[in-house]
């Protein structure tokens, strides 16, 4: 079984350098586009200097490599410098065909394989590129910030830099280059099948966790809770907290079936980026 998720990780980071590869040589550099992160950062470093970028972008991240063996573990440094290592490599060496002249679809298609590329990495225990490390390391220093707000204020100094080394246009299409790829990383991360979690609070608990298990034939947690203060004037009323995971398509067939049961019922619906275990699909006979 190890062996089997080492060959995985191991494909997904071949195939992740190949489709990084083909969007920066197929698509990119030949129109002076960037995309954001550190990969940006040494794209308008090599334009400015005249520097292979296939150094740049190893010399660049190894500082945020060193921050990832002392945050995240020796195995994920030493995955994301062979995967880093590879990408430099492989723009050196491998030959990929300028696909396409035209403006809008090299920023987006470019954006498209870099995008893949590095959502493949990451499904296979890597990072080919550094900015994730150091903006999870602010935001654990700070608190204050997200590790999404660190990502967003470092590309907007690297997109304004792009401006006035590059030029408004190819800024605007860089922008619009970033926006692909970071659309494509989350397609691979999370899929089609992105997942809500719903909570429920009700009066009539038991009800509605038989209409979720059997009538819809999803898998629920159950929590005992007690009522605060609401409509109802009640206070530690006893209250069964139902949760349960369900597609976006689904959610709408749920709600109905709770407000049928109970029109008081409070439903709170999250976002879940991933999920591991449980009954996610359908029990057969549904």
């Amino acid at each position: 079984m190890k062996f089997k998720n080492v060959l995985v990780d191991f494909t997904l980071l071949v195939f992740g350098i190949l489709s990084a590869g083909m969007g920066l040589k197929g698509f990119l550099l030949s129109s002076h586009f960037i995309d954001g992160g550190v990969t940006g950062i040494s794209m308008l470093v090599a334009d400015a200097t005249k520097t292979p970028l296939s150094v740049l972008i190893f010399v660049i991240n190894v500082p945020f490599l060193f921050l990832g063996y002392r945050k995240l573990g020796l195995q994920f440094a030493i995955k994301s410098a062979l995967a880093i290592a590879g990408l430099s490599l492989c723009l050196a060496f491998v030959h990929f065909p300028d696909v396409t002249h035209d403006k809008l679809l090299t920023a987006v298609f470019g954006g498209v394989f870099i995008g893949a590329g590095i959502g493949m990495a990451i499904r296979g225990g890597a990072v080919l590129d550094g900015t994730e490390i150091a903006a999870l390391l602010v935001s654990k220093k700070t608190q204050v910030v997200r590790v999404s707000d660190v990502i967003l204020i470092l590309n907007v100094v690297i997109f304004i830099a792009a401006v006035f080394l590059l030029g408004v246009e190819s800024g605007l299409y860089s922008i619009l280059t970033y926006l692909a790829a970071s659309k494509m990383i989350d397609f691979i991360l999370n899929g089609l099948e992105q997942y809500t979690g719903m909570t429920i609070i009700s009066a009539k608990g038991e009800e509605i966790r038989l209409a979720i298990t059997q009538s819809l034939g999803r898998g629920v947690t159950v929590y005992q809770g007690k009522s605060g203060y609401g409509k109802d004037g009640h206070i530690n009323t006893p209250r069964e907290i139902i949760f349960t995971v369900a597609t976006r398509l689904e959610v709408p067939l749920i709600k109905r079936e709770i407000l049928k049961i109970d029109p008081a019922a409070f439903i709170v619906q999250q976002s879940v980026d991933d999920t591991t275990g449980g009954l996610l699909k359908k029990k057969k006979g549904h």
